[in-house]
């Protein structure tokens, strides 16, 4: 299968409990773009032959008039949806739980659809030109079917990922010395403290970080052999976390889980790019001034689709 275009899946289930609104239609580009109107942009340009958004049905009517309907003639789109009711046999969703079940749950929404090598992405992060086209040129070559698996991660630096307006979640990638992931740290409450960042999950007793360590910001690239580790893990997981009513499960979870195990190894892609994303409404007045300077430096054009 190698050389196949591989296929964009876009993780646009969230809501954005802190910014609030459905943030994944909220202009921030010179012509009203979306933030994920530039990953999809940046995705086609590299090489992608197919973008599958998972969505939630409630705002599936609002989300294809907004934003689907933009890509006709650019790229065949498919929808699939995160549903909390799409459990494994016997689970069934917990009394008084209404959380979706994390990025693992809505990665495995489209099990049905994809075929091919994919990337995974979240909708409202701006991951940059250089971290597509390297992310594409890897699955081009993936050949699905082998074992190990061989999937990759692009990491970003911390530094260029932190926000000044609050603390950010951020996984903390351990990278060996031939690029592979070895494992990687979830830290939730990450600030800049001078010439490092803090993580500021115990205030007493911070956690120190360098700036330049490379964080995992959800663009991951698989081939569609992780569609069947999903199946396995989950009722796994949920068998010990299915009663809990705000727990999720993470895609690095499994990814961790497969390199402990032996059963996939993940090759750290390097960009240099600035990730950023509107964590918080303050953040938004940044990230259309650094949309801008991409667009007066000629990286994208002023429209960017039609």
């Amino acid at each position: 299968m190698a050389n196949v275009k591989p296929t964009l899946v876009v993780l646009a289930a969230g809501m954005g409990s802190r910014y609030g609104g459905l943030k994944q239609v909220d202009p921030v580009g010179p012509s009203g773009e979306a933030i994920l109107d530039y990953s999809v942009f940046d995705a086609v340009r590299a090489g992608f032959g197919k973008v599958v958004f998972i969505i939630r049905r409630d705002f599936e009517d609002e989300f294809k008039s907004k934003v689907g309907s933009k890509y006709e003639g650019l790229v065949p789109v498919d929808y699939c949806y995160q549903d909390i009711n799409d459990l494994p046999a016997p689970y069934k969703v917990p009394e008084g739980r209404t959380k979706p079940w994390g990025t693992g749950h809505a990665t495995r929404a489209a099990r049905t659809v994809v075929k091919e090598p994919f990337a995974v992405i979240n909708a409202d992060d701006f991951y940059g030109r250089d971290a597509f086209e390297k992310l594409a040129k890897f699955l081009s070559a993936s050949e699905p079917g082998t074992k190990p698996m061989h999937f990759a991660m692009v990491g970003y630096k911390l530094e260029l990922t932190l926000s000044e307006n609050g603390s950010v979640a951020r996984g903390v990638c351990q990278v060996g010395a031939d690029g592979a992931l070895n494992g990687v740290v979830e830290m939730t409450k990450l600030v800049k403290a001078g010439d490092v960042a803090e993580n500021r999950e115990d205030e007493a007793n911070p956690v120190k970080v360098p700036l330049d360590a490379r964080v995992s910001m959800n663009l991951w690239g698989f081939t569609p052999d992780l569609f069947a580790e999903l199946e396995e893990r989950f009722p796994k997981w949920l068998a010990v976390n299915g009663g809990k009513e705000k727990s999720e499960w993470y895609i690095p979870f499994v990814v961790d889980e497969l390199i402990k195990e032996g059963k996939a190894d993940c090759k750290v892609l390097p960009t240099e790019s600035s990730w950023f994303g509107v964590t918080y409404r303050e953040d938004k007045p940044y990230v259309m001034a650094e949309i801008k300077k991409l667009v007066d430096a000629g990286e994208y054009p002023a429209k960017l689709i039609g």
